[in-house]
């Protein structure tokens, strides 16, 4: 059955729109996908899965471009945006064009980022696979030598070469904030982020801001039951109505 203009929003019908880190084919968020049920869908980047696979994006403006293509296809009511990493970076830059458009964000959930005038790639990152990998060790040690053949490795590892490049090239938009909330969440062992960094997303909204800090590092928090809780609860949260312009 179709809704109605002026029927509520229910929560449980609210998308919740999932934006991956660097080099991530969304496996971290399994448990929150799974626990929200099919209104949760992760966005897909360019080169990631199909039968385009291998052809990333030539820019970080493309692939928020193709994010926000896929949720205008699928056509959420008021969606949560929830991005992780260079994912968070992306959700922030997906949340200012589909307001552009027109279409209402209930809230925009950032992790494991600080403030977008803040990101710093180091170069050595975005050398070569060996840099990459050195850099990703550092952030979630494990994370990719944890990996269970060579093989998925190296395609993990020039996945996240190849976004790393695209980060060192985001210019995050000027004078741009976003009318939904913002909520920046961070693992309280994450080394790329800290408190401070978090706050200064409070400049990216004018909807109100709220930091929360839970157990974990850099990705690990993201399949914790504490993380998955948080966002059902921003989901349940957001008003059924968009606000005021």
């Amino acid at each position: 059955m179709s809704r109605r203009i002026g029927d509520p929003v229910s929560s449980e019908s609210r998308g919740v729109v999932v934006l991956p880190g660097a080099g991530s084919f969304g496996g971290e968020f399994q448990p929150l996908l799974r626990g929200l049920g099919p209104s949760a869908w992760l966005a897909r980047y360019p080169g990631r899965l199909g039968r385009d696979f291998g052809r990333g994006a030539g820019s970080f403006e493309e692939v928020v471009r193709a994010c926000v293509a896929q949720v205008h296809r699928r056509r959420p009511e008021r969606p949560v945006l929830v991005g992780h990493s260079f994912g968070a970076y992306v959700a922030h830059s997906v949340a200012v064009a589909l307001e552009a458009a027109g279409t209402e964000v209930s809230t925009l959930v950032v992790v494991g980022a600080d403030a977008p005038e803040l990101v710093e790639v180091p170069e050595s990152a975005t050398r070569d696979r060996s840099g990459t990998a050195a850099y990703l060790d550092a952030v979630d040690p494990g994370l990719v030598s944890g990996e269970s053949s060579a093989e998925w490795r190296e395609v993990v590892l020039d996945t996240a070469l190849h976004d790393l490049r695209l980060l060192r090239d985001f210019a995050p938009p000027r004078e741009a904030k976003v009318r939904c909330p913002v909520l920046a969440v961070r693992g309280e062992a994450d080394p790329l982020t800290s408190d401070a960094g978090l706050d200064r997303w409070a400049a990216t909204t004018r909807g109100g801001f709220r930091r929360r800090v839970l157990a974990g590092g850099h990705s690990d928090l993201l399949g914790s039951p504490g993380f998955a809780s948080l966002v059902d609860e921003v989901r349940a949260a957001a008003p059924a109505d968009a606000p005021a312009r």
